[in-house]
This record gives C-alpha cells, structure tokens and sequence, in this order.
C-alpha cells in the first residue's frame, strides 16, 4: 500500500467518524449555523449585522458549540465568534423549552460516551 492510499484511508476514517459524531450530537443542539466556511451547532447564538460601504459584514457569536473540523483534536468548545461576509444561515432545530439545555461539559461527557462505544465496536 502506497504512502499515497494509507493517506486516503486516513482521511476517509477521519470524515467517517465527524459524520458519525455529527449524526450522535445533532439532536442535543438547539441551533444549526451554515457559513461559508463551516458548520457549527450549538445552543446560543448572537448576530450582529456591521454596515459597510460596500458590503454587509457580519459577527456571529455562538455558545455550547460544536464545530464541523475533522481535523480539530475536539470539536466541542464553550464559545465561538465568527467574522464574515459571506452568507450566514441559522437554522432553529427546536424550540425553546425543548429537549434539555446542556453545558459543554455535559455534552462533552454525552458525546464522550457516545464515540466510545462506536469506537469499542470497530
């Protein structure tokens, strides 16, 4: 097996897993945000719209967030702001009072047990 195909093989288990972790942590956020650079969910967020002259600019700040990054060692942090003028979209994934609110730890810890077990079975 070449260099070349042990690096596919990597990065194919590497995307397997995030849409795996993805698929396990979806139903815990309340919120889904699209940017032209990621995916996030997460369960508080703020957007602000900067005027410019020539182009909106916005600032988007996100809480108990997931961030879609294979290549990131965890993909779960406490808070997050992004800068963009590129499009945002926000999707609400359920309403308030829904389903529980959790910390990041606790999703930390759910997710942990979570990937655990799928790991254990490869």
């Amino acid at each position: 097996m070449s260099h070349l195909d042990e690096l596919d093989e990597y990065e194919a288990e590497l995307e397997l897993r995030l849409k795996r972790e993805y698929s396990a942590v979806f139903g815990l956020f309340r919120y889904c945000v699209v940017t032209q650079d990621s995916t996030y969910l997460c369960n508080r967020h703020e957007l602000k719209v900067l005027p410019q002259t020539t182009y909106p600019f916005f600032h988007l700040t996100m809480e108990d967030v997931w961030v879609w990054d294979k290549n990131r060692p965890t993909r779960i942090i406490p808070r997050a702001e992004v800068y963009t003028s590129s499009d945002v979209t926000i999707e609400e994934l359920r309403g308030e009072g829904e389903g529980p609110g959790l910390t990041a730890e606790a999703l930390a810890q759910k997710l942990g047990e979570t990937l655990g077990g799928d790991d254990e079975l490869s």
